[in-house]
């Protein structure tokens, strides 16, 4: 294969993972951007977590509501869970690494804000951990995965909304998950300040 033809294999798979997105998912993306709307209305907040290459979308979903998507507007609260390297390494010293988002959930969580969760790939104990924390706070979740784990998905709750990935690839999943971000950024300004001025 040549490298162009590799560079053609990559784009082709974004596409078609993205178009099966696009047939199967919008309804989720929808209500989950509907679930951080109605957060938002009672002055919740929506705190945010992942590991491995999902850490990046975490921090940039929590950058676009602190500063803007694509219009100015008010500051809008969220939370990452993922910034904090000190907290990180003092809770996983003595605690243990399962816990050092569960620890911080239980301390900045309050009933009825909202978790969003992003996994593509790695170890997920600490995230069901999270999962379970963010249940006994009656925190609704939204996980953003891919296919290659259940074990989350079968952590959710009837209040809990998964959007899975169709893909195992932590790339394609990572891809797909800023194209969602984007998607939730943009209805939650809509519904919260109206359609964009063209």
């Amino acid at each position: 294969m040549s490298l162009q033809d590799n560079i053609q294999q990559q784009i082709t798979e974004n596409i078609q993972t993205q178009q099966i997105v696009s047939a199967e998912k919008v309804e989720y993306i929808e209500f989950a951007a509907q679930k951080m709307v109605n957060a938002l209305l009672a002055d919740k907040k929506v705190l945010c977590c992942g590991n491995a290459g999902s850490i990046l979308n975490v921090q940039y979903f929590v950058a676009l509501m602190l500063n803007r998507y694509e219009r100015e507007r008010p500051s809008l609260p969220a939370v990452s869970l993922v910034n904090d390297v000190q907290m990180i390494s003092s809770i996983a010293n003595s605690q243990g690494y399962d816990e050092i988002y569960a620890k911080q959930l239980r301390a900045l969580g309050q009933a009825d804000d909202v978790l969003l969760v992003y996994f593509s790939e790695g170890g997920a104990i600490g995230l069901i951990k999270l999962i379970n924390a963010a249940h006994d706070k009656r925190i609704p979740v939204i996980l953003l995965s891919g296919e290659n784990d259940k074990g989350l998905e079968d952590s959710l709750n009837e209040n809990d909304l998964c959007i899975a990935v169709p893909s195992q690839s932590p790339h394609r999943i990572n891809e797909t998950q800023l194209l969602i971000t984007h998607c939730l950024c943009d209805l939650v300004d809509t519904q919260l300040f109206g359609n964009r001025s063209i």
